[in-house]
């Protein structure tokens, strides 16, 4: 069995998890770790949890002492302080672009910097002149919209926090077809996310939705039933059951006993 347990580096961020080893840990401790990243500073937030994956995992090193601590709390002083020192920078070369935050790894092995913008940036000018003043590895990262709305957090159309803030570590793509088979209005206030791009969730039970419209016609088609001929006018698709408006103007429920059944 292999032990695990879920850290997070921000108050409410998203989980990740990492092998404990032989650590004892208790939740709410703080620990050394390593990541994608560098080796970061994070909060337990789960108990430990036996597993029989075998999925390679990054480890806690250790941890975290009281020096550990007041690092971690300079470190995030200190990037503030880069924070607008880039942004200074930006502003003198005249450069299209939106810091929105800045990092150090626990190490100051690397100093992060995420932008937005809306074009390429040639930014080897910047990257020069933060070297040269902090004396460190440099990393300009650009990233999409949604990573913004994953760094700022909130609250979505169904009243839950955000999924990109709370778990999902991949944007996966997200087509208006996706909305389109599950009978959604295509109306932008309803499909589209606090970020202004397609709601993450529509993927969710997309497979499914597609599995049971494979049997289903769509709305405005003309078919044949036995009590008459007449037109689609609504769909509920995972009952698979439409609704057929007959030449007489009567209404019909008809369900497709021969759609594929849900898993």
């Amino acid at each position: 069995m292999q032990k695990m347990i879920g850290v997070s580096f921000k108050k409410n961020g998203r989980v990740e998890y990492f092998d404990a080893g032989n650590f004892q840990i208790n939740k709410n401790i703080t620990v050394i770790t390593e990541t994608e990243k560098g080796i970061q500073f994070g909060k337990v937030v789960t108990p430990i949890i036996e597993t029989k994956s075998k999925k390679k995992l990054n480890k806690i090193i250790r941890i975290a002492t009281k020096e550990d601590y007041e690092k971690h709390k300079q470190n995030i002083k200190d990037a503030k302080e880069a924070l607008i020192n880039c942004r200074k920078i930006i502003k003198k070369q005249n450069l299209n672009m939106n810091v929105l935050d800045a990092m150090y790894t626990f190490d100051r092995d690397q100093l992060i910097f995420r932008f937005i913008s809306d074009s390429r940036v040639d930014f080897r000018d910047l990257a020069k002149e933060l070297a040269s003043h902090y004396h460190t590895r440099i990393e300009l990262r650009q990233v999409g919209v949604r990573d913004k709305a994953q760094e700022v957090g909130g609250v979505g159309s169904c009243g839950r926090a955000l999924c990109c803030a709370k778990f999902l570590k991949n944007f996966d793509s997200v087509s208006i077809n996706m909305a389109k088979n599950q009978n959604l209005s295509l109306n932008p206030n309803k499909i589209n996310g606090v970020c202004g791009r397609l709601l993450c969730c529509l993927k969710y039970e997309n497979n499914e939705y597609k599995n049971c419209r494979k049997c289903l016609p769509d709305i405005g088609d003309t078919v044949k039933i036995k009590e008459g001929k007449g037109k689609v006018v609504n769909l509920d698709i995972l009952k698979k059951v439409y609704m057929v408006e007959l030449e007489d103007g009567s209404i019909v429920e008809v369900k497709n006993e021969g759609c594929p059944s849900n898993s």
